[in-house]
């Protein structure tokens, strides 16, 4: 499976070292399968003044034996998830998780909803009206070194 990252630098050799806490699945690396979501995403990086390199990778996950989550929808579930994550509080860990992106229509939702304006069952009538772009979360290094290849990167 083809997967892109956009970054305003190619990044050949993916790390987690260099991964932000607080994101929406935890600490990890994160491609989508979506060429038009990682070039939208590129436009943030040029409204910056700054480079946007989107990174093109290959993804051989027909062989691998790891722990994976898939959130197929904006649910309780995948907001209970993106909640700890973004909160740093604990929660369950998978080597890739796989699901709908915070993205700035999605977050005003969720930020209603983290600072008590929205219930929770607010905060999920809006989000059930959202369709989810497509995230793919690599949180284990092994991984990342064994089954993700990069393959080229293209300037946005």
């Amino acid at each position: 499976m083809i997967l892109y990252h956009t970054s305003y630098t190619e990044i050949s050799h993916p790390d987690l070292q260099h991964s932000r806490p607080r994101l929406d699945f935890g600490i990890g690396f994160y491609l989508t399968p979506l060429r038009a979501q990682a070039e939208r995403y590129g436009e943030r990086f040029i409204r910056r003044g700054q480079k946007a390199i989107m990174n093109i990778y290959q993804f051989d996950d027909d062989s691998l034996d790891c722990t994976r989550k898939v959130f197929s929808a904006y649910d309780g579930e995948w907001l209970d998830f993106i909640t700890a994550c973004r909160k740093g509080l604990p929660h369950e860990q998978f080597d890739i998780i796989e699901g709908g992106i915070a993205d700035d229509q999605v977050f005003d939702t969720i930020d209603l909803y983290f600072s008590g304006i929205y219930t929770r069952e607010q905060a999920l009538g809006e989000l059930r009206e959202k369709k989810p772009n497509h995230q793919i979360c690599i949180t284990s290094q092994v991984v990342l070194d064994k089954f993700l290849h990069f393959k080229s990167s293209q300037r946005l």
